[in-house]
């Protein structure tokens, strides 16, 4: 039983993944690159390891039966095919076997405990002496040949994705943004406007735009500014640090925006059943 459930978790484990693989190879760009997908790689060396180490176990128990129905059938086995494992094991970490182990015991025990006086296993020693070599290179490279720190590659990285951002943002044709935001008038985009407003601000702003725990916004008087402009910045980036609503631009696309901050500008002039008290200053169009 423990068998079977064995398998069929194997099975399922590796159908699973590499459909999952398979619709990140379609829908990625970009799917091999680390940075941007890295639960892909993940997924892939995962798979890699599992199926791997599936083989290598199935190749042991073969092994393992094979060898003990040799012994039950009274089969000498020849010498053993895999002693190149066990000297190359050997040579990677000088371990004594234990019949020779009475070569390295120190002279002296404590409470008939003895100590061995092992060698450091080479591939330890090895490791130790490349660490040298890195702590060299990187002393020349960043201190004698003054390369750049972390601090001033982050700035570099920074640099280039605000200059690329701001290609973008000039040639994106559909990028709606503070500046180049306008009052949209027609009935179409006003309608999506108030059922983003209905769905989203009534709960602040009463449905009328009268005004409850946010304030009124059929008056003249604005917080943080009136017109369209300052309006969509209010309601994408957040009103005023510790009392003001939340930033819409996670949750709202940024056409939504344009039509809700048209619409909260429809309402100016309105009479709302209960309006609020004004507040802010008067806003003036310029």
């Amino acid at each position: 039983m423990k068998k079977y459930f064995q398998s069929t978790a194997y099975v399922i484990f590796v159908i699973v993944t590499f459909l999952a693989l398979a619709k990140s190879f379609m829908v990625y760009e970009n799917p091999l690159n680390i940075y941007e997908n890295p639960l892909v790689w993940i997924a892939l060396i995962g798979l890699i390891l599992v199926i791997v180490l599936k083989e290598m176990v199935s190749i042991i128990s073969i092994s393992k039966t094979q060898e003990l129905l040799n012994e039950k059938n009274g089969i000498i086995a020849e010498e053993n095919k895999n002693v190149w494992i066990s000297k190359l094991l050997k040579s990677w970490t000088k371990a004594k076997d234990i019949e020779e182990e009475g070569e390295i015991v120190l002279d002296h025990n404590y409470d008939g405990i003895k100590e061995l006086d092992n060698s450091l296993p080479p591939w330890w020693v090895y490791m130790f002496y490349a660490t040298i070599v890195f702590a060299v290179v990187y002393l020349v490279r960043f201190q004698v040949l003054d390369g750049d720190t972390q601090v001033v590659e982050y700035q570099k990285e920074v640099a280039e994705a605000k200059a690329a951002l701001t290609k973008y943002k000039s040639t994106a044709t559909d990028l709606i943004t503070a500046e180049n935001v306008t009052l949209l008038t027609g009935e179409k985009d006003l309608n999506r406007g108030k059922a983003v407003f209905k769905l989203n601000c009534t709960s602040c702003h009463l449905a009328d735009g009268g005004g409850s725990i946010g304030p009124n916004l059929t008056d003249e008087f604005w917080i943080l500014g009136g017109g369209v402009k300052n309006v969509f910045s209010t309601i994408s980036n957040g009103g005023r640090d510790g009392k003001g609503m939340i930033a819409w631009n996670k949750i709202l696309k940024p056409a939504d925006l344009a039509k809700v901050s048209s619409y909260v500008i429809s309402l100016q002039g309105t009479t709302p059943a209960k309006g609020k008290a004004a507040q802010g200053d008067k806003w003036e169009e310029q």
